[in-house]
């Protein structure tokens, strides 16, 4: 019985400087945690004007950042048919690498896999490019920039590139925090 207490010590106290250490640190999702909470908001760009819903929630205790987005872009000049995009995905932290690593699933078939490229020194813009993208022509590249408006509103400027060529605006999307109440 007393060997119980004193493993019990012996955890506590080795993992004690760790735990410590981590909240000196601050979290690896720093730079984006504030997207945590449910949104709405605009877009535009290559498939015309769309309203959208989005929320972003920390899942498995706290090791990722779920994000579900859907965006209804109806009949217009520039997209007669209209669409409905639909995305999921998942923010890790890499700490090989000390990186937050982005991994997008796109109802077309895509999956982007995407890498922190930048923080902002004032941690106001985040930037994320991919480092592979599943189901497209090799060479393609895109980019997800998120610009920090406040703490209830963000940019988000979605970019592509296509082999050897710069990156080229796809969309813009404007997004407010949905007020709980």
């Amino acid at each position: 019985m007393k060997c119980i207490p004193r493993l019990t010590i012996a955890v506590i106290l080795l993992t004690t400087p760790i735990t410590a250490q981590q909240s000196d640190a601050g979290s690896p999702f720093d730079p984006i945690k504030f997207l945590a909470g449910h949104w709405e908001g605009t877009s535009e760009g290559e498939p015309g004007q769309g309203k959208g819903e989005r929320s972003y929630e920390f899942v498995l205790r706290g090791k990722f950042l779920r994000v579900q987005n859907r965006i209804v872009y109806p009949q217009q000049e520039k997209n007669p048919k209209g669409e409905v995009h639909e995305d999921i995905g998942f923010f890790s932290y890499d700490r090989d690498r000390k990186k937050l690593v982005f991994r997008q699933f796109h109802v077309e078939g895509f999956v982007n896999e995407y890498v922190q490229r930048e923080v902002a020194e004032d941690g106001k813009r985040v930037v994320f490019e991919t480092e592979r993208i599943e189901n497209i022509p090799d060479a393609w590249r895109a980019r997800e920039t998120y610009k920090i408006v406040s703490s209830d509103e963000f940019i988000e400027v979605f970019e592509l590139a296509e082999p050897k060529k710069e990156f080229a605006i796809y969309s813009k999307s404007r997004w407010r925090r949905v007020k709980e109440n």
